[in-house]
C-alpha cells in the first residue's frame, strides 16, 4: 500500500492484532513490487495484505509469488490493482469494502437529510441577506422536508443497503430501489419496492446513486432521465461521477429545477471555470464520503478479522468471487 497509511489502517490496537495472528514478513510498507526487500517477501508470502495504492498484482508479479494463496484488501476495490488472473490461479480474495461502506452511508443519509431540509440554499440565502427566509423563497419546490419522502435508491450494493437500513430505521420514508440483480423476493427481505429507472427517477424525491462505475452503469442517469425526474429532485452521488450526465444535469441546476449533493463529478474535480462550483442549490465535496481519518482504522480491523479467518481455516467473511467482478465496484 502506500507509504504513510499503515498507523491510519492499522492503529495499535488493530497491528497487535495483525501481529498476533500473522508472521509478517517485512514490518514495513511495501510500496512497489521491484526491490530486493519486496522479491524477498514476494518468494514466501501466503496471503499479500494490500491497502490503497497497491501495485498492479498481474500475473508477472504472480509468478513471482509462488507461495501466495489469498490477498486480503485493506481498503474498497480491488478491481484497481488485482488482475482477473489471480481468482484464475485459486488466490482467495477478501475486501474491506463492507468497512468502507459505513461511513458512505452515514455521508449519505446526512446528504438526504439535508438537502430535503433545502439547508443548502437557504444557508446561501442566509449568509447574504443576514435576515429570516420568506415564505416565498422556495415556493418553486413541491415539498420540503423528511417527512414522508420517497427515496429511490439505485444500486443494492453494500453501500445502496447500508443506505436503504438507515433510512428504514431514521426516517418514515418510502424506498424505492433500482437493481436488475435483485429478486422480488430480496427486495421484500430489504424492505424496498423495486421499480424500473424510469419510474424510479420520475416517482422518487431523492435519488440516490450506489451502482458501480461499468460499460453498462456509466450515463444511466442520462438527459432523458434527468428530464424525467419532478421540479425539486435532490439528486445523491457517492458513487461514481460517470454515474452522470454531468452536462445534462448542470442545465437543470443552473436553473434550479433540481438540487443535488455531489460526492464524485465526471470529470472530477469539475474544470475550475464549471458553473457547479458556484450555484447555491448544489452541494460538492472532494470525493470524501468514504474512510477518512479515524474511520480508515475499520478497514484494518475488518482485514484483520479476514486474516484471523484464514488462518483459522474457515472461509472469509467479505469475500471478492470472480464472477462478481463484472458488476461489483
Amino acid at each position: 500500500m502506500s507509504t504513510g497509511l499503515l498507523d491510519d489502517v492499522f492503529p495499535p490496537a488493530v497491528r497487535s492484532r495483525l501481529e498476533e495472528t500473522a508472521e509478517l514478513l517485512d514490518p514495513a510498507v511495501i510500496s512497489e513490487f521491484d526491490s530486493p526487500a519486496a522479491a524477498r517477501a514476494l518468494a514466501d508470502a501466503e496471503v499479500l495484505l494490500t491497502g490503497w495504492g497497491c501495485p498492479p498484482v498481474d500475473p508477472a508479479l504472480l509468478d513471482r509469488a509462488p507461495a501466495l494463496r489469498a490477498v486480503v484488501h485493506a481498503a474498497g476495490t480491488v478491481k484497481t490493482f488485482l488482475s482477473p488472473a489471480a481468482f484464475d490461479r485459486g488466490i482467495l480474495v477478501s475486501s474491506a469494502a463492507a468497512a468502507n461502506a459505513v461511513p458512505v452511508a452515514e455521508f449519505t443519509l446526512a446528504a438526504i437529510i439535508m438537502g430535503a431540509k433545502r439547508v443548502f440554499p437557504l444557508a446561501d440565502l442566509y449568509r447574504a441577506r443576514r435576515t429570516h427566509r420568506t415564505a416565498a423563497d422556495l415556493d418553486r419546490h413541491h415539498w420540503l422536508g423528511t417527512h414522508g419522502l420517497t427515496v429511490g435508491v439505485v444500486g443494492a450494493s453494500r453501500i445502496g443497503r447500508r443506505v436503504i437500513e438507515l433510512l428504514r430505521t431514521a426516517l418514515d420514508a418510502e424506498v424505492l430501489l433500482h437493481d436488475p440483480y435483485v429478486s422480488a423476493a430480496e427486495a421484500a427481505l430489504l424492505g424496498v419496492t423495486p421499480v424500473d429507472l424510469d419510474t424510479l427517477v420520475a416517482t422518487s424525491d431523492v435519488v440516490s446513486l450506489h451502482a458501480p462505475d461499468t460499460p453498462e452503469t456509466r450515463n444511466i442517469i442520462d438527459a432523458r432521465r434527468i428530464g424525467l425526474m419532478r421540479p425539486g429532485t435532490l439528486l445523491v452521488n457517492t458513487a461514481r461521477g460517470p454515474l452522470v450526465d454531468t452536462e445534462a444535469l448542470t442545465g437543470h441546476l443552473v436553473s434550479g429545477r433540481l438540487d443535488a449533493v455531489l460526492d464524485v463529478t465526471a470529470p472530477e474535480p469539475l474544470p475550475p471555470g464549471h458553473p457547479l462550483w458556484d450555484l447555491p442549490n448544489v452541494f460538492l465535496t472532494p470525493h470524501l464520503a468514504g474512510a477518512q481519518g479515524n474511520e480508515v482504522g475499520r478497514l484494518g480491523a475488518l482485514a484483520v478479522d479476514e486474516l484471523a479467518r484464514y488462518a483459522r481455516g474457515e472461509p472469509f467473511g467479505h469475500p471478492v468471487h470472480r464472477a462478481d467482478l463484472g458488476r461489483i465496484a
